[in-house]
């Protein structure tokens, strides 16, 4: 379901908040990582990764990865660190 500019104004103007896993998962996804790696990485299954995720998207209202990260960085929730021209695990 797209959504509307007056529901992401309305995503902007309050007051969101994620949890520390949840920052967690989404950096691991931003750099690239599928919801099996960020498990691996953080020592839990893919299935609370994705449940983390469903969270996230819910919070954020957006419907995918992309989405959320946007939509994280322009709230201030993550920082933007761009890696173009880097390989994962390198930095």
């Amino acid at each position: 379901m797209p959504l509307t500019t007056a529901t992401r104004a309305d995503a902007s103007q309050r007051s969101v908040r994620l949890t520390k896993r949840e920052i967690e998962v989404l950096s691991l996804i931003a750099q690239g990582h599928s919801s099996k790696e960020a498990a691996d990485v953080l020592y839990v299954s893919k299935r609370t990764v994705d449940f983390h995720l469903a969270n996230i998207y819910d919070k954020l209202q957006v419907s995918n990865r992309v989405q959320a990260f946007r939509a994280a960085t322009r709230l201030g929730l993550i920082p933007f660190e761009p890696s173009f021209g880097h390989v994962r695990g390198e930095g």
